[in-house]
């Protein structure tokens, strides 16, 4: 479903900063459609994972609070070049989205 996850993965020394943006419209269903029209249907992430060469490091849960197009950001430790870092999401109507990249060398 729709645009690929963003990932840059960055060694600074002993931590990895894992940064990701998971395109995505986040609607709450509380919306109405231009000029007054109907409710938008909530459609909207409801987990997440962040896995480095399979392992998971961050599960979340997410609702309609969150802004369109979420952006996270997280440290972790022990990772090097060549590990593999992924991201998938699932969202309230059952699509998924999963997307990896590799670290790379400094």
């Amino acid at each position: 479903m729709g645009e690929a996850i963003r990932i840059r993965a960055s060694l600074q020394g002993e931590l990895t900063e894992i940064r990701f943006l998971m395109p995505h419209p986040m609607e709450t269903g509380q919306r109405k459609e231009a000029g007054g029209g109907q409710l938008i249907p909530a459609h909207f992430i409801q987990s997440f994972s962040l896995t480095a060469n399979g392992a998971l490091l961050v599960g979340g849960q997410l609702n309609t609070a969150i802004s369109r197009n979420p952006l996270f950001s997280f440290y972790a430790r022990g990772l090097k070049a060549g590990d593999r870092i992924a991201v998938e999401w699932i969202d309230s109507r059952g699509d998924r989205r999963r997307d990896e990249v590799i670290i790379a060398a400094p």
